[in-house]
């Protein structure tokens, strides 16, 4: 199949779908040597499923990209300002230990790794609030920024919890009305082309043909292109990652007045974590376990139990929602004219939110490596395919990581957490590496890296890894000026502190300046 790479088909909607019809809208129409048509096709009856309702800070990067402004974003989505996650009894089982896994990087990170030079004062001052003004925001409940602070900027790093549903119907909204995606509500019947070459159309109930150059598989875990009609194998990780089942409930404030955290907040259970995410109106609050380690009935007590004990109301008038899932992804992600994108490509779980940033990054890829013609589509998909799959993997030793570093002896989902053949040879090797010194730059090879050597000194140090500095010349003759980023790092969290609102001040100024007058 020869010629120009100029209909580009998405086939389903929800929060994959209409985020990669925007950042593809965006970026690709409007050159008239190389016109580029977007639609995208999705089942009506088809509901978000919304596991993930938190993002990453790259998601300002991306609705910016759009055209969504953050007062827009804010107000249609319920949304709140997240400034990293709060792990709490994940080391040792006590509900009163915790730590931050925060968005900002180290003071001097890049210049200088303070991690080595903390193994002085730990016994004094977490390693977070050593290296970084975050985690005092987020046990203050303060916003990352003021509201005179211009769109998408910020005095602390941050990103979004969001209402998955809400988010894709204003996506839905913008694409359409202002970047021009084709949207068609149909179902498809039948695919074009057969599995050993590339697909040429969609037919669809309604008697539609849809035509395409590249298609865009974002039909969730069904995965009807890449999936069920070129078959590519999913790979289960569930030997690594053990949870395949999530409790998920939307609980309201005990009032209109009630904090807003500035973090998720992940509470370690006895066979899996529960999340509690802060909306403008509600809490996203769900259990995510392991059904080989416990049973529905008892997984909905300890739901039911969280809830109550955090002013939730009794959970059995909240109509609690069961989703099941496999670990794992796709063999391969882009084959022939298909990608898939979301869960269609796969899911792990909801640790780390890391659902919507793969599909900012998939969309952001397509962006910039789109073929223009089919001669060179098996070129890009071979370095797609090359480096999804080691984002895949990097995210799977990262979530394992909080899992086997844990101390609890509680059940037998810890235990068997920490067993080694659950763990990959990377991470192990990694881990023997930093018995002796901390994660850095050079540990990680990719300049964006999925998650970079601060996220892993966070975990480490927050969960009370034990790292044996080599005090050798280099060390002593950067002594000084470690401790110097220690105190500007102090002065700095006094000086913020004083500066910021709430969340729940903030997102209520920014709602009033939102309505029309």
């Amino acid at each position: 199949m020869s010629g120009s790479v100029s209909k580009i088909v998405i086939v389903g909607g929800g929060s994959a779908g209409w985020l990669t019809a925007g950042l593809l809208a965006s970026q690709l129409t409007g050159d008239s040597n190389a016109p580029v048509e977007i639609t995208l096709v999705e089942s009506p009856d088809v509901k978000t499923i919304g596991v993930g309702e938190g993002t990453w800070p790259t998601m300002r990067i991306t609705l910016k990209k759009i055209g969504i402004t953050e007062k827009e974003f804010l107000t249609r989505c319920s949304a709140s300002f997240k400034q990293g996650t709060k792990f709490v009894a994940w080391s040792s089982g006590n509900e009163d230990e915790y730590y931050y896994h925060p968005f900002s990087v180290p003071a001097g990170y890049g210049e200088l790794s303070l991690a080595s030079y903390w193994q002085d004062q730990k016994d004094r001052v977490s390693f977070v609030d050593a290296v970084s003004a975050q985690g005092y925001l987020c046990d203050r409940n303060l916003a990352p920024k003021q509201l005179a602070t211009p769109d998408y900027a910020f005095v602390a790093n941050y990103g979004y919890h969001l209402d998955a549903g809400q988010f894709a119907g204003l996506l839905q909204e913008h694409c359409t009305q202002r970047l021009g995606v084709n949207h068609i509500r149909d179902h498809i019947i039948k695919i074009n082309g057969s599995p050993d070459s590339d697909i040429r159309s969609l037919s669809t109930a309604g008697g539609m043909e849809i035509e395409g150059d590249l298609f865009i598989d974002c039909t969730g875990l069904r995965s009807l292109l890449l999936g069920e009609h070129y078959g590519i194998p999913f790979i289960s990780r569930a030997e690594s990652l053990f949870n395949d089942t999530a409790l998920a409930v939307q609980v309201p404030y005990a009032g209109a007045e009630a904090p807003i955290a500035s973090q998720t907040t992940s509470t370690a259970r006895s066979a899996g974590w529960i999340w509690d995410i802060g909306l403008q109106s509600r809490r996203g609050v769900g259990y995510t376990y392991s059904g080989a380690h416990t049973d529905d009935e008892a997984a909905f007590d300890v739901l039911r139990q969280y809830v109550s004990a955090s002013q939730g109301p009794d959970i059995e008038t909240l109509e609690p929602r069961k989703i099941r899932f496999e670990p794992g992804h796709r063999e391969k992600f882009w084959h022939r004219n298909c990608i898939a994108i979301g869960m269609s490509a796969g899911f792990l779980e909801p640790l780390e939110a890391s659902a919507l940033v793969m599909i900012e990054l998939a969309g952001q890829f397509i962006t910039e490596e789109c073929p223009v013609d089919h001669s060179s589509m098996s070129l890009v998909s071979k370095r797609y395919n090359k480096l999804f799959r080691y984002r895949w993997d990097r995210i799977i030793d990262f979530l394992k990581l909080h899992y086997l570093l844990s101390e609890r002896h509680d059940s037998e989902f810890w235990v068997d957490n920490r067993k080694p053949e659950g763990i990959s040879d990377s991470l192990s090797e990694r881990l023997e590496l930093w018995k002796h010194r901390a994660p850095w730059l050079t540990d990680f090879p990719y300049q964006d890296e999925i998650f970079s050597a601060a996220s892993y000194q966070y975990v480490l140090y927050g969960m009370g890894y034990d790292t044996k500095v080599r005090r050798n010349a280099r060390y002593q003759a950067s002594s000084n000026a470690a401790q110097r980023f220690f105190v500007e790092n102090h002065d700095a969290a006094n000086r913020i502190i004083g500066g910021l609102p709430s969340n729940r001040n903030l997102l209520n100024d920014i709602c009033r300046q939102a309505k029309p007058e």
